[in-house]
């Protein structure tokens, strides 16, 4: 068992119910109370460390029927009051239990890769050097091959896309951000829950993928199993 949170107690199972576990540890109040956190907070460091403390418990139970990870810093006053509340969220956790048992959660993002990208269309020379229908010509071709180059990463991430979530039970996709510019635009950030007798498969699956999406300029980033991080939360 990881050892938990930085100062905390050791990690210990709350029996709940039969079959049904919180796993808990003991925080002093001078460290982990609420003024305490609001202060840590402010310290990107104390944070990143708790963070991979907590996941480092969640993951240990990843070979678990079901493993629902709570957020972070979720404080109660006693063993008594932890069990209290999670006897009183029984139905919604019953009904997390049954989407995720026997599920993992893998993530996939897709860039475009820089170094092997088609190469953008060519900006038009300066107007001076071409008849004024000449420009406009040059201008408009250069217009429409950029959006044919746009049109065809919205389509080949859409059906990439699609073929991945056909081989899971659920999926979720995020909104596209930035990534640093040696990483390449994102254009897909994707959480899929996966059963584990098909983990095999859906990781092949998105090896084979990689591979056919590198000869256009495009980057697959496959990462998991995780905990089912993504799925639940409603």
């Amino acid at each position: 068992m990881p050892a938990g949170l930085p100062r905390t107690g050791r990690v210990r199972l709350l029996d709940i119910e039969a079959g049904l576990f919180a796993a808990v540890a003991d925080a002093p109040l001078h460290r982990y109370g609420e003024a305490a956190i609001n202060r840590g907070l402010a310290d990107l460091d104390w944070v990143s460390r708790a963070a991979v403390a907590h996941e480092a418990v969640v993951e240990s139970f990843i070979a678990e029927t079901a493993v629902l990870p709570m957020k972070l810093f979720t404080i109660f006053t006693t063993d008594d009051r932890a069990v209290a509340h999670v006897r009183a969220e029984r139905r919604r956790i019953a009904a997390l239990v049954k989407r995720v048992a026997d599920h993992h959660e893998w993530g996939v993002r897709v860039v475009i890769d820089r170094a092997r990208a088609p190469a953008a269309p060519k900006k038009a020379p300066p107007k001076s050097g071409l008849s004024g229908s000449a420009y406009l010509a040059r201008k408009k071709a250069q217009r429409d091959a950029a959006v044919e180059l746009a049109e065809h990463a919205r389509d080949t991430i859409a059906a990439l896309y699609d073929r991945l979530a056909a081989r899971s039970r659920e999926s979720k996709r995020r909104t596209p951000s930035e990534l640093p510019p040696q990483g390449g635009r994102l254009l897909l950030d994707a959480a899929f829950l996966v059963p584990r007798k098909h983990a095999r498969s859906f990781h092949a699956m998105a090896v084979r993928e990689s591979r056919a999406l590198a000869r256009h300029g495009y980057g697959l980033t496959l990462t998991g199993p995780w905990p089912p991080y993504s799925f639940v939360q409603d």
